[in-house]
């Protein structure tokens, strides 16, 4: 069985990129079919593989302001050439799941999440700070996209949700079944510790908007608590303007500084509304409770009262009270430590196989494609 493998961009890192690398490690002869593609932005692994990026990658400046060239993705995608292939793996959050293919061909999409500036416009438009004229104007192209997504949802052979919020987003937006398979966490990395040895909360976390880490920014200097914030982005700025003297912001970090950090944090901020969210799962497997809010995929991987707890209005105050109420309970790092493996790298590998597996022994489900 020849596999290739299909990704949106590769001009950034994150948790998308983290699935793609684990199915190069397990399909390591599959090509990487991907729109646009920068080398000197991504790890120089990526450099020893068989990426095959599209007409769009020539685009001036594409590689570094991607967004400008939203309404050629679709067109890109699809000029796309799978010819030989017997299975398509695409591993999406944008439009790479609009591929052709043959109805001699099996093509099972992970959907990291249904592509969200499409189906979730207005939310996104008003977290970038677009004005009233702008969204207005962007409207008739939304609803372009809009109609091509669905129907390029149909074409889809299979759908693997990441958490059971996106399996619930591709039932409302394409009226498609899924099953879930959660994404890979490498919790090998990571070593509970009996109990903290340092007194400070942790977010390890993009600085943008929708991670919303100004949350726990305020949260920590309203309550004169030590919080170190690992990660850049372009609200970083905005969030040194927001903090008081107890938080630390350190930037992008080496891995190991990361694992340590993780290994003696009081508890793992996690202030966002994720579709899945890797880094909590990590926190848990070096044996810290995550404080989440109560949304998205943290729902599928913190157990309250357990492994964390739950704050159910993104507010400031909400976090803090649960910061509160976190101080006053019982923690076992050995039972947060078991609840992260069942997320590791090996199970996922072993549910993709066997997924992979019971689909080809199957009847092709859609004889007719775009």
């Amino acid at each position: 069985m020849k596999i290739a493998l299909a990704h949106d961009w590769l001009n950034q890192m994150g948790g998308a990129e983290k699935v793609l690398e684990c199915l190069v490690t397990m399909y390591p002869t599959a090509p990487i079919f991907t729109t646009i593609y920068a080398p000197d932005l991504m790890p120089a692994a990526y450099r020893q593989w068989d990426i095959r990026p599209t007409w769009l990658n020539n685009a001036p400046a594409i590689q570094r302001h991607h967004q400008p060239y939203l309404p050629l993705y679709p067109l890109a995608v699809q000029s796309m050439d799978f010819s030989g292939y017997d299975l398509i793996l695409s591993n999406k959050s944008g439009f790479i799941h609009g591929l052709r293919h043959t109805a001699n061909q099996r093509h099972i999409c992970y959907c990291l999440a249904p592509t969200r500036y499409v189906w979730q416009y207005e939310g996104y438009a008003t977290r970038e700070g677009f004005g009233r004229w702008l969204s207005l104007l962007m409207q008739p192209l939304i609803r372009q996209l809009q109609r091509w997504d669905f129907k390029a949802a149909q074409q889809v052979d299979y759908f693997i949700a990441i958490s059971k919020e996106v399996q619930a987003r591709i039932q409302r937006y394409y009226n498609r079944e899924s099953v879930i398979i959660y994404p890979p966490v490498d919790t090998s990395l990571f070593q509970p510790t009996p109990a903290p040895t340092a007194d400070y909360y942790l977010v390890v976390s993009r600085l943008i908007p929708y991670k919303r880490i100004d949350l726990a920014v305020q949260a920590c200097t309203r309550l004169n608590q030590r919080l170190i914030v690992v990660g850049d982005g372009r609200d970083r700025a905005a969030l040194e303007a927001l903090a008081g003297p107890t938080v630390e912001f350190k930037g992008r970090l080496p891995l190991a500084e990361v694992i340590e950090l993780m290994a003696h944090c009081r508890a793992f901020l996690f202030p966002g509304f994720e579709d899945f969210g890797i880094a909590p799962v990590e926190a848990q497997a070096a044996g810290r409770p995550v404080i989440a809010f109560a949304q998205g995929g943290a729902l599928d991987t913190v157990i309250p009262g357990l492994t964390g707890l739950f704050f159910y209005t993104q507010t400031v105050d909400a976090l803090m009270a649960a910061m509160q109420q976190l101080a006053t309970m019982p923690f076992d790092p050995i039972i947060a430590r078991r609840n992260a493996e069942r997320f590791a790298v090996a199970r996922f590998e072993a549910e993709i196989r066997a997924f992979i597996e019971q689909v080809q022994n199957q009847p092709h489900p859609r004889p007719s494609h775009m």
